[in-house]
């Protein structure tokens, strides 16, 4: 019997007696509830101003539960509380513990990586502020903002910012004993070179992160406020910068910024558009009279009601953020069943009071209707992608002759020039969506694959094996496949009959060929070939399937390029020293620094070598011995 199904022995649905005795524990004050697996992991939390009333309706045979509330109890083995004196501290409370544990079953909104975010790292010494489409929680000092709706907006924006400001331009430095051009021209304040104080550098960054919390009056005036003392300094070239990046920020806020009524007050507006399945939010920040910010979220329309659904997308929005970024208004498209909760929550966050309303008429009740198009928009746009994604695995199903939609398909391609730097990449699509966050490289590690000699058949062989050798070492894993969302439903391999020889010949050998379902899609005419098959199947090009394995593999294909120049440029820039071991960067700057070449490196003498501040006789012989070998 296995983890999973020791788990569900031991929940506390399949013990009723325990279960009654439990709830009974529980008391009627308000307060926050966790439920917990088996392993003692956190599976959810909640609050209630009636805890256990909340907590029985979990196991009322007659109780609607969405799939997912209904998984989760299936594996609750354990319930704890904690009594609050107030529903507005356990509110306070459960999205602390929220934001410390990230249980999987308090998600509600759907990571599928569609929007992007911005992050800023305050948790590194020099802050970094990129984008990214993952909202990662390892560490709780990095602040996100978003997710953004309009991709190609944030990036101008981002650009901007980095010609407005002197930021790090390079995730990683151009040379090792200088700053790059980005510092002459005074983009980059010279981060690489710690040319800069952590201290000064974090005071910029804290200026960017007012514009993404759209606070970009509030920064304009703060910066005037700069430019006047600078001037009254009779510092004019510090006054002039500081000039230009108030002309800059007023000409970003012209440029991106959609001017609405009634400029006093910052309000956010929510409003969701749903269908059987999907539910599309849209959030709109307004600011000082403009549009600053127009989040989207998506969420299960099982998940709960209208007005509980925008609920808990704004206590997970706001969870996140600070208490500057908290408007004092906010419409809501529903009635939310705790509003009168949250609304004390926030003004507590704040610093002052935050109304909830849901407006009926006039200006506000306009700018929800605006609101909530844009989210049917999305939605209706989520409905025809979700349609043509069905239909193409569906259309593969049956050119395959597969009992069920291959939900989660995996591509392999071979990358390399001439057998150099050879490396492989797996992409992988889940329900016709590239799933990013599930992709992998590998470098080929076959000593027969080298400059001069490849070998795309063995190669792939071996990224094969060390992909499912686990499944042979650990056959235990095979029992219930349709619970492990890590084994794919279909394997397509970029190539043709050899390559998927090669591959059959690897599962076989790990006794998997029965359990993996794979294929080779060949690039010159688009042929599919099946294990044992010397004829591909006929099929059109064009059809929905064969479109979607295309789309896998120029993924694949894709990914694998990226991955081979970048080792590519990673060996052309290897210096010879990076060879040497014991020779770290610091050693090699103060070498070079004395001789000047390492030509001149490989005639020195051990003596001479030694003559290098912090190399040591033994060092100065591994040097030698490097260059003069026996």
């Amino acid at each position: 019997m296995n983890r999973k199904s020791l788990a569900l022995e031991s929940s506390l649905i399949r013990d009723p007696e325990r279960l009654e005795s439990r709830l009974k524990e529980i008391p009627t004050e308000s307060g926050v509830y966790l439920m917990r697996d088996q392993s003692g992991d956190i599976l959810y939390i909640g609050k209630s101003k009636k805890l256990r009333s909340r907590v029985r309706s979990y196991f009322r045979p007659a109780q609607p539960l969405s799939p997912r509330i209904a998984m989760m109890v299936q594996q609750v083995v354990e319930i704890e509380f904690i009594v609050t004196d107030t529903e507005a501290e356990a509110l306070a409370l459960e999205a602390n513990l929220i934001k410390q544990h990230q249980p999987y079953f308090n998600v509600l909104l759907k990571d599928d990586k569609k929007y992007p975010y911005i992050c800023i790292t305050w948790s590194e010494l020099y802050p970094r502020i990129f984008i990214t489409r993952k909202r990662r929680t390892d560490n709780a000092r990095d602040r996100y903002y978003g997710p953004y709706v309009d991709t190609r907006l944030l990036r101008q924006t981002l650009q901007i910012i980095k010609r407005i400001f002197p930021l790090k331009q390079r995730p990683k430095p151009l040379f090792k004993d200088r700053p790059c051009l980005n510092y002459d021209i005074g983009r980059c304040p010279g981060v690489c070179q710690l040319l800069i104080s952590s201290e000064d550098y974090r005071k910029t960054v804290q200026q960017v992160a007012m514009i993404f919390q759209g606070r970009s009056s509030e920064l304009e005036d703060k910066l005037q406020t700069q430019m006047d003392t600078a001037a009254e300094n009779l510092n004019f070239e510090q006054a002039a910068a500081l000039r230009d990046q108030i002309k800059a920020l007023k000409s970003l806020n012209a440029d991106q910024k959609v001017s609405l009524s009634d400029d006093t007050v910052s309000r956010d507006a929510i409003a969701l558009a749903a269908d059987e399945q999907h539910c599309c939010i849209q959030l709109f920040q307004v600011r000082a009279g403009r549009l600053v910010g127009r989040l989207g979220f998506f969420a299960e329309t099982q998940s709960g009601t209208p007005g509980a659904i925008l609920e808990r997308v704004l206590e997970e929005h706001y969870m996140m953020a600070e208490g500057v970024e908290i408007p004092t208004e906010i419409l809501v498209q529903h009635e939310l069943p705790e509003g009168d909760i949250l609304a004390t929550w926030l003004s507590e966050r704040k610093g002052r009071k935050v109304q909830i309303t849901a407006p009926q008429r006039q200006t506000k009740a306009e700018l929800l209707e605006m609101v909530q198009r844009n989210a049917q928009y999305e939605l209706e746009r989520t409905q025809r992608f979700a349609e043509r994604n069905l239909q193409s695995l569906q259309d593969l199903a049956e050119v395959l002759d597969l009992s069920d939609l291959p939900r989660r398909i995996e591509g392999y391609d071979i990358s390399h020039i001439q057998g150099s730097n050879a490396v492989a990449s797996q992409v992988v699509f889940v329900d016709g969506v590239p799933a990013k966050q599930h992709y992998r490289h590998y470098k080929i590690k076959n000593p027969q694959v080298k400059i001069g000699h490849s070998d795309d058949f063995a190669s792939m062989a071996e990224v094969i094996r060390r992909r499912f050798r686990r499944y042979a070492e650990d056959p235990t894993i095979l029992d219930d496949l349709e619970e492990n969302d890590d084994f794919p439903d279909l394997v397509m391999i970029d190539g043709g009959k050899g390559q998927l020889s090669s591959v059959v010949e690897v599962l076989q050998d790990l006794n998997l060929l029965e359990h993996v379902k794979v294929i080779s899609l060949a690039k010159q005419k688009e042929e599919i070939f099946l294990p044992g098959e010397s004829e591909s199947l006929a099929t059109d090009a064009e059809q929905p399937g064969i479109q979607l394995l295309r789309r896998v593999r120029d993924e694949a294909h894709r990914f694998a390029i990226t991955f081979h120049r970048q080792q590519r440029l990673k060996s052309s820039r290897r210096s010879r020293l990076d060879e040497i071991s014991g020779l770290g960067f610091q050693r090699q700057k103060q070498l070079l620094a004395h001789f000047h070449s390492v030509d001149y490196i490989r005639e020195a003498s051990v003596e001479q070598l030694q003559e290098v501040s912090g190399i040591g006789e033994q060092l100065a012989q591994e040097i030698y011995d490097y260059f003069h070998p026996a």
